[in-house]
């Protein structure tokens, strides 16, 4: 049985880098909301959110293990992202200990996307505001 993998094992990289790995076939995974991905999303994303919004505030999604295994094979080459960074680092660090090897967090997430000009489907300014005003 491999060590339990912490936040400080998980490969992160900028959103240039995560952009190629995408042009070479890695799968993006969207970890926010299902309301933060219809917004706005990369292109081709899935979405499984690792958190829901609730009355009593954010709440994981006791789902999201499973969800992500019906969906993906534990050899798939994934990028996660989510708004910020945050949550997209906690899901990854649950996806390496479900046995995914090939799992790198996308830092800045969706809003570093958006900032750096990768998301070609919106004006920027309209996502910017919408990326900021999170339900």
């Amino acid at each position: 049985m491999a060590a339990t993998k912490r936040p400080e094992d998980v490969a992160s990289v900028d959103v240039y880098t995560a952009k190629g790995l995408l042009s070479v076939g890695h799968r993006y995974l969207d970890v926010r909301t299902v309301e933060e991905f219809n917004k706005s999303h990369v292109e081709n994303a899935l979405n499984i959110p690792y958190m829901f919004i609730t009355e009593e505030g954010r709440v994981k999604n006791p789902e999201f293990l499973t969800q992500i295994s019906s969906i993906l094979k534990k050899q798939d080459h994934l990028v996660v992202g989510c708004n910020s960074g945050g949550r997209s680092l906690k899901a990854c660090v649950d996806i390496l200990n479900e046995g995914f090897q090939h799992v790198t967090n996308m830092e800045g997430g969706y809003s570093a996307w958006v900032d750096s000009g990768l998301a070609h489907d919106k004006p920027t300014e309209d996502l910017k505001v919408a990326c900021k005003f999170r339900p």
